[in-house]
């Protein structure tokens, strides 16, 4: 093979993991980090939990590429162009998705919060409000005045704790219960009638995630072509569906354990962790989990005020570290009032009731009419290459 073409694959392959592994990062956050979504959306549906991974991680990597697809495909600029594209003539339904991404927003600021309150609460005993306002304080200083501080510690967190993460899952899948005997349990009892459950699971959890397409659809601008789009997809279904299927098999194999704590379905990840034993790994994670919530809060946060600094309301003020401290500290004040109801019925209904809509909005629509848009321009667009090669 040619060295250039060489090196240009190599390039193409490099684009395509590291685009996949956005979403990955992406998934694999706080929340998951904690254990509370794995154990709020999969854990209750026994043997059947795999499956529905396998179904959420599917939707979750297909939508994300027909929508980088069109992104690409269509030359667009942002988010309300590619749902202008997907649903015109009827443009304006881009507003279903606006207000989807913003109620998830502040959802994710407030699951960040309390996630973060919990682990503090978890390591040094003190009561859970004050840890919110704590935290919330924390987040909005940081806001104002270390965004780009905390951005950068968090990719090293951020690493740090999916390494750690996957670790976990290993040794505890082996310290916990026998999966095969669980699994088998759980069939004997149930057989095949959670099935219909671990779909709707799968579509909703699948659901919530589609809060990270504005954040993909920019970074699959370096994907050169459909092929590479699918590639990289195809590897983020592997690494994704791997990751989240060990931590189904964890917590299945300590749900026994950890299920009658109270308080318990919170952060069962941490649970596990101290009841093994792993006092070194126990701190490190701990530190790691509050860094990476604070650091999704205030990243969240940043990208919140920059959208709604320049509204009208407040055209009157000159200095925009006012309007910043006023967008952030409204937005932080209503997210730690949504975050006194806790993780996990945040995650459960806040994320839940999202996923509903966006399997209405983002799922459904671009698998559908997503996907024959994209053929039809598609076939044009090789009809033109074709039709311009024989004219020369």
């Amino acid at each position: 093979m040619d060295k250039s073409k060489k090196k240009a694959k190599n390039k193409a392959m490099f684009s395509a993991i590291s685009v996949g592994m956005v979403l990955f990062s992406a998934h694999a956050g706080g929340g998951f980090a904690t254990g509370n979504q794995a154990n709020t959306y999969f854990i209750n549906l026994g043997w059947a939990s795999l499956l529905s991974v396998i179904i959420a991680m599917f939707l979750l990597t297909m939508t994300m590429r027909e929508a980088m697809i069109m992104f690409n495909d269509h030359g667009l600029s942002s988010y309300k162009d590619l749902f202008k594209t997907l649903f015109h003539p009827f443009d304006k339904l881009v507003i279903f998705f606006e207000i989807f991404f913003y109620i998830m927003v502040i959802m994710a600021i407030a699951a960040a919060i309390s996630g973060a309150a919990s682990a503090l609460q978890e390591y040094i005993p003190v009561n859970y409000k004050f840890y919110v306002i704590i935290v919330g304080i924390i987040i909005l200083a940081l806001t104002m005045f270390g965004a780009d501080l905390v951005r950068k510690v968090s990719t090293v967190m951020g690493v740090v704790i999916l390494i750690s993460a996957v670790g976990i899952y290993l040794i505890g899948s082996f310290k916990g219960e026998n999966i095969f005997n669980v699994f088998t349990v759980d069939f004997m009892g149930f057989g095949y009638s959670k099935v219909s459950m671990a779909i709707k699971n799968a579509f909703v959890y699948a659901g919530f995630q589609c809060v990270t397409l504005p954040t993909m659809i920019v970074c699959g601008k370096v994907l050169k072509n459909r092929e590479e789009v699918k590639e990289s997809m195809r590897f983020s279904f592997l690494i994704n569906t791997i990751a989240l299927i060990l931590s189904v098999i964890m917590l299945s194999s300590w749900k026994s354990f950890y299920l009658n704590i109270e308080s318990g379905v919170t952060l069962p990840t941490v649970l596990i962790i101290k009841e093994i034993g792993l006092n070194f790994l126990f701190v490190i994670y701990g530190i790691c989990l509050v860094l990476c919530l604070l650091s999704t809060g205030v990243t969240t946060t940043f990208g919140f005020v920059a959208r709604f600094e320049n509204i009208k309301i407040l055209e009157k003020i000159e200095s925009s570290t006012k309007k910043r401290a006023i967008v952030a500290a409204f937005i932080i004040c209503l997210s730690m009032i949504i975050s006194m109801v806790g993780l996990t019925n945040i995650i459960k209904y806040g994320y839940g009731y999202c996923g509903y809509l966006a399997i209405a909005v983002v799922i459904v629509p671009l698998l559908t009419v997503g996907v024959y848009k994209n053929r039809t321009f598609g076939k044009e667009k090789d009809n033109l290459e074709n039709f311009i090669n024989e004219t020369v």
